[in-house]
């Protein structure tokens, strides 16, 4: 199986870069290498098991998070915490997979699911260029089913909630004793101390919801020993208003609705269940709890038994225990969703072949925007089934490498570097030149969500008051808007979006994992309405596939509606690295192209004769389109040339 992507975190001595041949004096690059990945994907609103057990769409997971893959160990594949390496999205043809128990699942054909006869492709053919293991009718996918809906945090929730949360674990009384001097000593009291900080910070902005405030206190701390004793912390008030509105918060409904229940059982899962070894309980020795929780589970659709513990000269405890195996235990979890997160855990649990998961239907939905993921474990749990990521490609064919053999799936960090950038800026020689930031590797590449470098040195360059310039194919600028406004008040800011072609299919084919055209002039759209200088570079142009003229015109007449500044371009570079790369896609993909590559390329530029040419045609379509600055960029000779993205 290739090797996952790997980050390296590294600690930067200098993040100011000299730059000679070029429009700017100095750059900065966050990364060294940049993140790709191959076709695989999914929708977007498909929800991913979370490590904490709950789940989140597929688009809304990020690099960095914790989700449950799968391992193989002895004779079992076995649920395992993963992180998340890399996350990205593509637009392009999608088929919508129906299971047996209703699970639906939208991803490409590409996209491979795990069935009880390996790893299958949804869409393949037994003869030809297809040929591959894929999904037929009656083939049965592995895992627990599609997950159920959480709840809505209506008032109903978060009154069930807190019932059962303070009725099992918390102290609410009322009590009189005469004392000197006072008339009474009437004395209220509500407490509820918890060792798990999650289920008491619910409680205590529940009640908050409720006008019932409360302080926060530590109440017992840890002790070591055979046993040990956790640490616990309380919320407490002895305000007899407030006493008395708890009091009426926890009171039992005549006529509970679906909401309260699935909160009342969500409230006393944290206070008095557990989750070891497989098995879902919840115990108490109060026959009203124990009632109400068999009629909550009964009210939607578990199955359960009840049992007794004796405990020597101790009340004896009533439990009880959820049936169904982690199908139905996930269930539990996901409906009425409890707050600790431990008690979540299903990591070593064995994937189960119980599930009815047989494939009843496989049919297009046209072109869609999916989603994928790169994991640890090469796989993730996708609405119940697990399901195959993908792997980072080792090269791009448009990028010159650098001689770098794992550029793309060995990532390097300057984490340090918005500190180390603030040292050079200010030194009292800095004349507070143009910085461009992006020049060798996208600064806004999937990793940048997790370290969140870039936005560190736009918060230095910003506090500098230094002008910058930004080359990005990423809407993950957008994210930045705050600051880039804030800086465009004060200096210069010019970012450039590169755009190569806006037909959607064959920028899905030269970078599949980039987001789409659209989507990158939609970010150009709202970058310029924010007053933020902001044009398209039309980059790479690749001769025989987006250099037509009437290609090379859609590029401009949608930057110019998106509101762009100005339209640069360059053609395409080929590195020495790069050549047999991307001969070989042509191979593949356009063979008829070959010659002609061959004979403009015996280096690594085009034609001064093809650049004017392209040059010519672009200039035109611009006067065409209204007056549009000029910005041609072309890489320099010396060996180690910069790249724009």
């Amino acid at each position: 199986m290739p090797a996952p992507i790997e980050f390296v975190e590294s600690e930067a001595k200098s993040v100011l870069n000299r730059v000679e041949g070029m429009p700017f004096k100095w750059s900065i690059n966050p990364y060294r290498g940049c993140q790709h990945g191959c076709l695989f994907c999914s929708s977007g609103d498909t929800p991913i098991l979370m490590a904490d057990g709950t789940t989140r769409p597929l688009e809304e997971v990020r690099i960095g998070d914790q989700v449950y893959g799968t391992v193989k160990r002895g004779s079992y594949r076995r649920y395992s915490r993963t992180f998340v390496l890399n996350h990205w999205s593509v637009e392009k043809p999608a088929y919508r997979v129906t299971l047996e128990d209703g699970t639906q699942l939208v991803a490409s054909e590409d996209h491979r699911f795990l069935t009880g006869r390996g790893w299958k492709f949804v869409i393949g053919a037994e003869q030809g260029p297809m040929t591959r293991p894929h999904l037929t009718k009656n083939n049965k996918l592995l895992g627990t089913g599609k997950f159920a809906a959480p709840p809505l945090r209506t008032i109903d929730y978060k009154l069930g909630y807190l019932c059962g949360l303070i009725r099992g674990d918390g102290l609410l009384q009322f009590y009189r004793y005469e004392r000197e001097g006072r008339t009474h000593g009437n004395q209220y009291q509500f407490r509820l101390a918890l060792t798990d900080g999650e289920a008491l910070e619910r409680a205590q902005e529940y009640l908050l919801d409720f006008a019932v405030p409360t302080r926060r206190y530590p109440f017992q701390q840890a002790r070591g020993g055979a046993r040990g004793v956790r640490a616990m912390d309380a919320i407490a008030t002895q305000t007899r208003s407030r006493v008395e509105d708890v009091e009426r918060i926890v009171g039992w409904p005549t006529d509970p609705s679906p909401d309260w229940q699935r909160g009342f059982l969500a409230g006393i899962f944290d206070a008095e269940g557990g989750y070891n070894s497989g098995i879902l309980r919840i115990t108490n020795s109060n026959p009203l709890v124990i009632n109400c929780t068999t009629r909550c589970l009964e009210q939607l659709g578990f199955s359960f038994a009840v049992e007794w513990r004796s405990r020597p000269r101790i009340k004896p405890l009533k439990v009880v225990r959820l049936r169904g195996g982690l199908r139905e235990d996930l269930r539990f979890l996901h409906t009425v969703d409890p707050a600790i997160s431990r008690k979540r855990n299903i990591e070593g649990r064995a994937v189960k072949h119980n599930a009815r998961l047989r494939v009843v239907e496989i049919e297009p939905v046209g072109v869609r925007q999916l989603f994928d993921i790169t994991t640890g474990t090469g796989d993730f749990i996708a609405n119940g089934v697990i399901s195959h990521n993908c792997y980072a490609r080792r090269t791009h064919w448009f990028l010159d490498e650098d001689g770098v053999n794992q550029w793309s799936s060995k990532i390097f960090v300057k984490i340090n570097a918005p500190e180390v950038l603030r040292r050079e800026l200010s030194r009292p020689t800095w004349r507070r030149e143009e910085v461009a930031l992006g020049t060798a590797t996208d600064p806004y590449q999937a990793a940048e969500r997790r370290y969140r470098v870039t936005r560190g040195i736009l918060e230095a360059l910003r506090d500098f008051r230094t002008p910058v310039g930004i080359v990005t194919r990423s809407p993950l600028i957008l994210r930045d808007l705050d600051i880039l406004t804030t800086m465009a008040g004060r200096v210069d800011v010019t970012v450039c979006v590169s755009i190569a072609t806006t037909d959607a299919a064959l920028a899905r084919q030269i970078e599949p994992t980039v987001a789409s055209p659209a989507q990158r002039l939609r970010a150009v759209e709202r970058l310029a309405a924010a007053g933020i200088r902001t044009g398209v570079l039309l980059a790479p142009v690749l001769p025989g596939l987006t250099d037509r003229p009437e290609s090379l015109s859609a590029v401009i007449r949608a930057a110019r509606a998106a509101g762009a500044a100005f339209v640069g371009h360059r053609v395409l570079y080929l590195g020495e690295v790069t050549k047999d790369t991307f001969m070989q896609f042509l191979a593949q993909h356009y063979p008829d192209l070959l010659p002609l590559y061959r004979r403009m390329y015996p280096g690594q530029y085009a034609p001064r004769a093809y650049e004017r040419h392209v040059a010519r045609i672009v200039g035109e379509t611009k006067q065409r389109a209204g007056p549009l600055e000029p910005r041609y960029i072309r890489p320099p000779e010396a060996p180690q040339q910069i790249t724009l993205l």
